[in-house]
Formats: structure tokens, C-alpha cells, sequence
């Protein structure tokens, strides 16, 4: 299993982009969880299958309708057993 650590820049507070990020991960079958920062950002981290994350990647790029997403800076390690997904 694997884990990644997205930050993600752009509009993306306000606009519904945890909860697509927690929908989509949840259909993925992976764990984690999304948060608002307090500079804007929002950060997602997930683990799960390798194939599975970079799926969520290509959503997390995306976003949602009223989202837009400039950038995503990922960093990948080990999983750490993570369960569920959560919203903060």
C-alpha cells in the first residue's frame, strides 16, 4: 500500500472540493482524509493501491465545477493505515 500527500493550489475552498475529493476517494476504495489550510491550499491525503491513487490524482487535478485547480504538489511514501476518509 502506498500514501500520498496532495497540496493542492487554486480556488479550491468554498467550492465543494473536499467533499469530491472525499466522494471520489471513497469510490476508489482508499483511505484518508481532505482539509481546508489556512494559506488556501487544501490538503489530501490518501493511501491505498498505487493504481487507485493515481486515479484520485487525475480527479484531484480536475476538481470540481466551481473549482480550479492551478497546481498539485504530491509526495509519495509508505502507507500508515489510514482508515476511512474524512472531511476537516
Amino acid at each position: 500500500m502506498t500514501r500520498i500527500v496532495a497540496l493542492v493550489s487554486g480556488n479550491v475552498q468554498g467550492v465543494g472540493y473536499r467533499a469530491y475529493a472525499q466522494r471520489k476517494a471513497q469510490e476508489l476504495g482508499l483511505s484518508g482524509y481532505a482539509e481546508n489550510l489556512s494559506d488556501g491550499r487544501v490538503e489530501v491525503v490518501a493511501e491505498g493501491p498505487r493504481e487507485a491513487l493515481e486515479h484520485l490524482l487525475h480527479f484531484l487535478r480536475q476538481g470540481p465545477r466551481l473549482a480550479r485547480v492551478d497546481q498539485v504538489e504530491v509526495q509519495w511514501s509508505e502507507a500508515t493505515g489510514l482508515k476511512g476518509f474524512r472531511t476537516y
